[in-house]
């Protein structure tokens, strides 16, 4: 059945946000009354706000209801997470999501996660939409995906789509459930769940300007640091305002401006590049960043030293016994994953197994079982690939010393 022959999921009932502590607090009760685990998602702001905070939360239990709740109203949800915070949530793609709800100290004890859980599953398509289509045979609607959440009053047609985001939820976590338990991969996915909820994000950079795009056709260190100075300055105003950096000014404009070193604010504002919501109101503010990065001694370096690998197809050329090892591993887990019925990524993380076999000496065996398990490889994945990975690898070191081997004998026998 097409996508268009599909029933169009609808929400179950009368929508009511949440706007108080005294509400907030009732809908803990119906929810602390409620069965089976509950569905959370959350709705954000992101390329409108600076911050990443929640601004709707929706959760539904199953014979307690759905439940809409405004955290810029309510403010306090400790009702809430004393009422669910040690039952089961469903989350779909929760790495984007558990943030958030963090930082208004809602933390599940246990999860389930359908995006991962259909990735382990085998389906060619995770996100909400196709998941809901395959396991409940529904369309649902994803028009309101990427509005403005931070809009007050919020639209009754958004309150819908978000009610829909979780009132379905719970049926697909069945239904995927189901899927796991046939192909013998619930421990699995269980214990990928599990790890979701004690990893953190990555530090922040130490220097996050350089993530301007753009950047690369600087070639002169002041005119990194102009760019510098124009992002420190986006960045400080975007978060003074709570508004997204690009949509006040582009990184077009900033590298523009950086790259052509303009002598004057009117040689400024007349760049063709140099165009945003925030351009003429706050010139002031971009000249003196582009002072600061004239006079600074300060000076960034052209390029910074990472700690993580090169792209692989640099390693011939560098380090060709990585390069062998890194082939030799790669060729197993595909195997293995084609077997499995899982992406080769969920089987092992490409950047785990990147970062062990670089950071190792290429001259010295390595213990492949450790240095994954080190490296957070989940015990499922090594237990999958480990043993095979440590013979690919090491197969290739003899392969390796083979050739060079013969290249010595074949130089010995012309001479």
């Amino acid at each position: 059945m097409s996508e268009a022959e599909l029933p169009t999921a609808a929400p179950a009932g009368p929508l009511q946000l949440i706007e108080s502590r005294d509400d907030a607090e009732a809908a803990a009760e119906s929810l602390a009354s409620g069965h089976g685990p509950v569905a959370v998602d959350v709705e954000r702001a992101n390329g409108f706000r600076y911050s990443h905070r929640a601004y709707l939360v929706q959760m539904f239990r199953r014979g307690a209801g759905t439940f809409l709740f405004d955290p810029v109203a309510v403010e306090n949800f400790e009702s809430v997470q004393g009422a669910v915070g040690e039952i089961e949530w469903v989350l779909h793609a929760a790495s984007q999501d558990l943030p958030s709800l963090r930082e208004l100290r809602l933390e599940p004890a246990s999860l389930f996660d359908t995006e991962l859980g259909a990735r382990l599953a085998g389906f060619e398509r995770v996100g909400l939409q196709a998941v809901v289509e395959r396991t409940l045979g529904v369309h649902l609607r994803k028009e309101h995906s990427n509005s403005d959440w931070s809009t007050r009053p919020l639209p009754a047609e958004w309150l819908e789509y978000a009610a829909l985001d979780v009132e379905l939820l719970v049926d697909v976590r069945d239904a995927i459930e189901d899927e796991l338990l046939q192909q013998d991969k619930h421990a699995i996915a269980r214990e990928e769940f599990g790890f979701e909820l004690v990893r953190r994000p990555k530090p922040a950079p130490a220097e996050p300007w350089r993530r301007l795009n753009g950047l690369h056709k600087l070639k002169d260190p002041r005119k990194l640091a102009v760019a510098r100075e124009l992002w420190l300055a986006r960045d400080d105003l975007a978060q003074s305002l709570d508004r997204a950096p690009g949509r006040l000014m582009p990184d077009a404009a900033l590298s523009a401006a950086a790259l052509a070193m303009p002598r004057s604010k009117g040689e400024l504002i007349g760049l063709k590049e140099f165009n945003g919501r925030r351009a003429s109101t706050d010139l002031d503010r971009w000249w003196a960043a582009i002072e600061r990065g004239r006079a600074t001694d300060d000076l960034p370096r052209l390029r910074v030293r990472s700690d993580t690998p090169p792209p692989p197809r640099s390693w011939p050329r560098h380090r060709p016994a990585a390069a062998a090892r890194l082939d030799a591993a790669r060729s197993v887990v595909r195997a293995v994953a084609e077997k499995m019925l899982l992406p080769q990524e969920n089987l092992m993380t490409p950047g785990i197994l990147r970062q062990t076999l670089w950071d190792a000496d290429d001259s010295e065996p390595i213990d492949m079982v450790s240095e994954l398990l080190r490296r957070d490889a989940r015990h499922w994945q090594v237990d999958a690939v480990g043993a095979a990975v440590q013979e690919a690898v090491e197969a290739a070191d003899r392969a390796l010393v083979d050739s060079v081997q013969d290249g010595a004998n074949t130089d010995e026998f012309s001479s």
